[in-house]
């Protein structure tokens, strides 16, 4: 596998052998937004809509909030999706093997808290100890793509190809089917939501639509799949990723995206809703950032009500004792 092409990044660029003298085709005008039709506007909106809300009115163990901690095990899968084979860059996703797993698996034991690991099949194919020993602590592993792909820039059918063939590969390391996908970089294109329901996947957990878990409908149509929202507040990359040859920079410290999260959970402890987080062992592993996140955990633990989960305990739950507020 390593330094071979999969075939969909391939385009073959057709060359025109006509007369010189051939008129270029004439293109049709597009057709602009704000010239749409109603039936036009409402298409991509009625696709994929949030339905009724999965509230229950109490959590398990008569808890007031959920919260679900999960990490995106990425390490070289983005670099490698987008062709960037830079030893600088690549070593930068080793990171989240090397130094940034064992930190976060550490602070999961200590406050014995379970969590959700999503993990693209490369990734998982490159890590198989880090996979081992993630189950071994009886974490949940989702599928997250193959290798980090953008789901809304390949074809349909390779789409569908792809995440088959990672939950299959997550299937065979681990010895248990994922039942949650997280599509990379929460991207969903026009054939995502089919091909979740074909594969017969319990939740999602790429879209924003809400706070608190919601069922997906499609066209109207309840679907029967949970989603758990995700929001790029409650992510630690858009406050500490950095890119050398573009304007993303860390421009928050710990302290400030501390602040953000401790505001987010008690808003959620105050509710009794889900408080989901989305982070990356290669990111959130750093000395100062895993520190923070140790001083998240105690702040939840002093508000009490608290019931840790993996995604699939809360989608379960929440699926099967859906009621409060619609």
């Amino acid at each position: 596998m390593r330094g071979s092409v999969l075939p969909w990044i391939l385009f073959a660029v057709p060359v025109s052998v006509g007369a010189c003298n051939t008129p270029p085709p004439v293109e049709e005008p597009e057709v602009r937004p704000w010239e749409w039709t109603e039936a036009e506007w409402r298409a991509p909106i009625e696709a994929v809509r949030a339905g009724r809300r999965l509230a229950p009115s109490e959590w398990p163990g008569g808890n007031r909030v959920a919260v679900a901690l999960s990490f995106d095990f990425d390490n070289e899968t983005v670099s490698l999706r987008d062709n960037n084979t830079s030893a600088s860059v690549l070593s930068r996703g080793q990171y989240g093997s090397r130094a940034g797993l064992p930190r976060v698996l550490n602070l999961l034991r200590k406050y014995e808290i379970p969590a959700s690991f999503f993990i693209p099949a490369v990734s998982a194919l490159l890590y198989q100890e880090d996979v081992a020993e993630i189950v071994a602590d009886g974490h949940e592993i989702g599928v997250h793509g193959w290798i980090h792909e953008r789901n809304s820039l390949i074809p349909g059918d390779a789409e569908r190809e792809l995440i088959e063939r990672a939950t299959d590969t997550l299937t065979e390391l681990t010895g248990t089917r994922p039942v949650g996908l997280r599509t990379p970089s929460w991207d969903y294109s026009p054939n995502t939501l089919q091909i979740v329901r074909d594969l017969g996947f319990l939740y999602d957990s790429s879209l924003m639509a809400d706070d608190w878990p919601y069922e997906i409908v499609a066209n109207g149509e309840p679907t029967g799949v949970v989603e758990l929202p995700v929001e790029w507040i409650l992510d630690d990359a858009p406050y500490f990723g950095f890119s050398r040859y573009s304007a993303l920079r860390p421009h928050s410290t710990p302290d400030d995206v501390l602040s953000i999260w401790k505001a987010e959970f008690d808003m959620a402890h105050a509710e009794g809703g889900m408080f989901l987080l989305t982070m990356h062992p290669h990111v959130i592993g750093h000395r100062s950032r895993i520190a923070m996140l140790e001083r998240l955990i105690e702040h939840m633990g002093a508000a009490g009500g608290v019931w840790y989960a993996t995604h699939e305990e809360v989608a379960r739950y929440a699926l099967e004792n859906s009621g409060g507020p619609d």
